[in-house]
């Protein structure tokens, strides 16, 4: 038996750096997915083939179809019906539409410092009371009267793990509903989408697609949310729903959708289809082991990253100063309030981690 089950590891990690072989050729050193992830090779395929369909005046019907299966992929990774899955451009229009659905007066409780376009929707209402505590603070927190507990799953900053089962479990004892924003960790960190009221997600970080992507999981019966940006594409019959007002919307959460992006989600479908075949709890573990092996090898060089056990993302304060400087030899991190943030995805190696390593060691 444990030669067999060996036996199926082995051939699984061959399969997945067989594929990873096959569609990444990185130049550089690359640990920023956290800011853009890499395409694969299939990706870029699609949007060149798209974008070759518009300069020949071919028909876009295709273009239309990989929307839809980008949705339904999005919501096999969700763990929730395509039906509930809208489409757009960005998380900060999902807000929006959450914040005009709240009363005025009503209060929604962030972690602090968490990402402006998650928050800041609920700011820009003007009549709600927007309350910030630390994210270790956030279930406790909640409270009678809280209408709405909105996060990140993964802090965009530091990477700081939310403790979604706690906040859940406060929220529902409050009546509160609760707002995940997986952008920092769909792709790989398995999603629980069924256990949250809304939950939206960029295309473009660790989904590996192009920008100008999002996905915006809701409720089945949609939360109370008013369609305010839908034209025609959230129509029943979008090519019916060209002229006049909508006289039927969707009656899944498309009626959310807005006009997509078509060369974006050509990419976009190609890119789900890899994290499909590979499987997000491969990639989790890949991700996460070589996100410890940096840990260790920080504390080895007596530096004290930002706690995220389990996390994919590592954050070293009075570090940040050195991007530039490991850039410069080929090394790609990020710079994030004084902090250097290193992120490893599927693409990245035991031999990156140590480059990196070595570098902030010389």
């Amino acid at each position: 038996m444990d030669g067999e089950i060996q036996g199926t590891q082995s051939g699984s990690m061959e399969t997945f750096e067989n594929l990873v072989r096959a569609e990444f050729t990185p130049k550089h050193t690359y640990l920023n997915t956290a800011s853009n992830g890499l395409l694969p090779a299939r990706t870029v395929t699609a949007v060149q083939q798209a974008v070759r369909m518009r300069a020949e005046g071919t028909p876009l019907g295709p273009l239309y179809e990989d929307v839809e299966a980008a949705r339904a992929s999005f919501a096999r990774l969700a763990g929730v019906p395509a039906e509930r899955v809208a489409t757009g451009a960005s998380v900060a229009e999902y807000g929006g539409l959450i914040a005009a659905s709240l009363p005025a007066g009503a209060e929604v409780l962030t972690a602090e410092a968490d990402f402006a376009s998650l928050v800041n929707p609920f700011h820009a209402r003007g009549d709600l009371k927007v309350r910030a505590v630390p994210l270790e603070r956030l279930a406790e927190s909640v409270r009678p009267g809280t209408a709405l507990v909105a996060v990140s799953t993964a802090q965009s900053a530091d990477g700081r793990l939310a403790d979604l089962p706690a906040v859940r479990e406060a929220a529902r004892a409050h009546g509160a509903r609760t707002y995940v924003d997986a952008s920092q960790s769909a792709g790989w960190l398995p999603m629980e989408a069924d256990a949250d009221d809304f939950l939206a997600a960029v295309g473009f970080k660790w989904l590996l697609g192009p920008h100008g992507a999002a996905f915006f999981v809701t409720p089945q019966d949609f939360g109370g949310l008013t369609p305010l940006l839908a034209g025609w594409v959230a129509g029943e019959v979008p090519w019916e729903s060209c002229y006049g007002p909508v006289e039927e919307l969707a009656h899944s959460a498309r009626r959310f959708d807005i006009s997509p992006a078509l060369f974006t989600y050509a990419g976009l479908r190609a890119s789900l289809e890899l994290l499909e075949e590979i499987g997000v709890d491969v990639v989790h573990a890949h991700d996460v082991a070589l996100a410890d092996r940096f840990r260790v090898g920080l504390a080895e060089l007596g530096h004290a990253p930002v706690p995220a056990p389990g996390s994919a993302i590592v954050s070293v304060p009075g570090l940040g100063h050195r991007q530039s400087e490991l850039s410069r030899a080929g090394i790609e991190v990020s710079d994030r309030a004084g902090n250097l943030r290193a992120a490893f995805h599927l693409y990245n190696t035991p031999a990156d981690v140590d480059r990196l390593l070595g570098v902030l060691a010389a």
